[in-house]
């Protein structure tokens, strides 16, 4: 088996602060939200002043990525869920993941801190498709029913598009709550707050589990772990979710385990239109990744017998799926 070492990390959040810098200062209308996030971090920080309290950085954060830390990460702090940032381990298009020291509040050493990036500067390509059929989910979770807030969203304003970015990060943690409830192999969720969620963290002090495409396996550890990542994708199905974005990327390997990660793009089987090609990419994918293992799997006849075991209706899909 060979890993890769996570020791040496890039700092490409440093673009980032141009970038938003850039926008507030130019005072467009989609760079408020980072503005007014920065406010509320010096606001946190001038009350940990006041109180002589200090929340530890031990990982050295550019200024504007310290200012979004501490806004997104405050809560986590207060309610004693985490006392220390100890490094950044992942930088992905979507979100960043700090390992941290876990406070009283959560009985482990260690727990990931998902910190989502502001929606301007978020990539996802056809996030659309995936929010098809989908109800919207305010910062607690629950179905957004409020006519002027629907309106928003409908109407994408900037207020729009800040509870669409709220309800991706939602539907990532109840999704968490809900696979983890029923046996699948995710991380625990601990909390959710306004632009970020608190998880277990995978790995040790030293190391973060590397994803599964950084990992040669055996043939026999392949056999069974491709079986148990199928048995994760039909726990996803029974409970109307397909990941949606599913690859040896988003799956977590320590130890012989696995961790299935990433879901804010979950895609409602029932609802949405593409739902059976996504949910045969997301097949696709993972069978790709074990045929290089050695292990041979047909993924149209697992994408198909899964999806009629579960009564689903198979739909034509657009073609930039």
């Amino acid at each position: 088996m060979n890993t890769k070492d996570y020791s040496h990390l890039d700092d490409e959040l440093d673009e980032d602060e141009y970038v938003v810098r850039r926008r507030v200062d130019t005072r467009r209308p989609h760079a408020r939200m980072a503005g007014k996030m920065v406010e509320e971090a010096k606001r946190f920080k001038r009350a940990q002043e006041d109180s002589r309290d200090d929340f530890e950085f031990t990982y050295k954060p550019a200024r504007f990525e310290e200012w979004w830390l501490l806004a997104s990460l405050a809560d986590f702090y207060e309610h004693q869920w985490i006392r220390d940032v100890l490094r950044r381990v992942k930088s992905g298009k979507e979100a960043c993941v700090y390992q941290c020291r876990a406070g009283a509040g959560i009985a482990a050493e260690l727990v990931a801190a998902k910190v989502y990036r502001p929606w301007s500067l978020r990539t996802l390509r056809n996030d659309a498709a995936y929010r098809q059929g989908r109800a919207d989910l305010d910062d607690e979770g629950r179905l957004v029913l409020d006519d002027g807030m629907l309106h928003a969203i409908e109407k994408k304003t900037e207020y729009g598009r800040q509870l669409l970015h709220q309800s991706w990060i939602a539907y990532e943690f109840r999704t968490l709550q809900m696979l983890r409830g029923a046996g699948a192999d995710v991380p625990e969720p601990y909390v959710m707050a306004h632009n970020a969620i608190l998880m277990g963290f995978v790995g040790d002090r030293q190391t973060c589990a590397p994803t599964l495409n950084e990992v040669s396996l055996d043939p026999s550890e392949a056999n069974a772990l491709l079986e148990r990542i199928l048995n994760n994708i039909d726990i996803l199905l029974s409970h109307e979710r397909i990941h949606g974005d599913l690859s040896a990327y988003n799956i977590l390997y320590w130890k012989g385990q696995i961790s299935l990660i990433d879901f804010p793009q979950v895609v409602s089987p029932r609802e949405n239109p593409n739902a059976f090609a996504i949910f045969g990419r997301d097949v696709r994918r993972i069978c790709e990744y074990f045929s290089r293992q050695g292990i041979t799997a047909d993924a149209a006849r697992i994408t198909q017998a899964m999806w009629e075991a579960h009564g689903y209706r198979i739909r034509e899909a657009r073609s930039d799926i």
